[in-house]
């Protein structure tokens, strides 16, 4: 499976999405994170991905005659590339903006679930705004959003920050 089908799932997606800044993860810690996701199908997914080299063994240790893995996410096998995205059809690109949407939805959901869930709180947006940009100023636009968000892709899990699911999403809707 090439790593495009690979993250073309929504839970596979959502895999990826806790590994991400570092982590390393046993495949129950990883049920933990998504609960709403049978132990079965998670182990299917996580294996899929480790077969695939999306996912590696950083670790493994005895606990009561099992072994057991820690996995963590191989960054440079996790992303599509330039060449990789000049290739996708129209289908490729329906298909693969509905699995991240369904990813969305179903982190949205996971979130809401928890007791402590405060939206207003925790500063939850979804937002959508219709804006009218040269190529220009559409270029611009993107860069600053790059320049905000690519600092912080590189932090790792520390006392007092919180993991937050970013998806900036932009596409015309006329000419």
């Amino acid at each position: 499976m090439d790593p495009l089908e690979l993250l073309g799932h929504p839970v596979r997606l959502r895999i990826v999405h806790a590994l991400r800044g570092g982590r390393q993860l046993t495949t129950g810690e990883l049920g933990e994170r998504i609960g709403d996701v049978s132990k079965a199908t998670l182990y299917r997914h996580v294996e899929l991905l480790a077969e695939g080299g999306i996912l590696e063994v950083a670790e493994e240790r005895r606990v009561r005659g099992a072994v057991e893995r820690r996995f963590r996410l191989r960054q440079e096998r996790a992303s599509i590339t330039p060449e990789q995205l000049e290739q996708l059809t129209a289908d490729d690109h329906r298909r693969a903006f509905a699995v991240a949407m369904a990813a969305l939805v179903a982190e949205f959901n996971t979130y809401l679930d928890h007791e402590d869930a405060d939206p207003l709180t925790d500063l939850v947006g979804y937002r959508q705004h219709g804006i009218w940009l040269s190529k220009e100023e559409l270029h611009q636009l993107i860069e600053g959003m790059r320049s905000a968000i690519l600092p912080a892709l590189s932090n790792e899990a520390a006392p007092g920050r919180s993991r937050y699911l970013l998806s900036p999403i932009l596409f015309p809707v006329e000419d």
